[in-house]
């Protein structure tokens, strides 16, 4: 396996599990109502997350299969993958 599709295959698991574990936050706080108005300004940044988390996901996916498949659409989706990358480290960098 060649080493950037090593290093796109750990993004890409990374990204899979983060927007798993945001789904899944949003469903706890949907199955909660007593909790609503506690969790309720809680939830926009929520799913501003997941919705991040979704497009790193899908890029780095993309792009883990344009690589180990040698795709010719492979880097453009590799650069939109990085722009997402620095885009939500930059939006979420305390």
């Amino acid at each position: 396996m060649r080493p950037l599709a090593l290093l796109l295959g750990i993004a890409m698991g990374s990204a899979i599990s983060l927007t798993a574990g945001l789904a899944l936050t949003v469903v706890v706080f949907l199955a909660l109502p007593e909790y609503r108005e506690r969790l309720h300004g809680e939830l926009s940044p929520l799913l501003e997350g997941l919705l991040w988390a979704v497009a790193l996901a899908s890029t780095a996916s993309a792009s883990f299969v344009g690589e180990i498949r040698a795709k010719s659409w492979r880097r453009p989706v590799q650069l939109v993958f990085l722009i997402i990358l620095m885009s939500m480290s930059w939006h979420f960098w305390p």
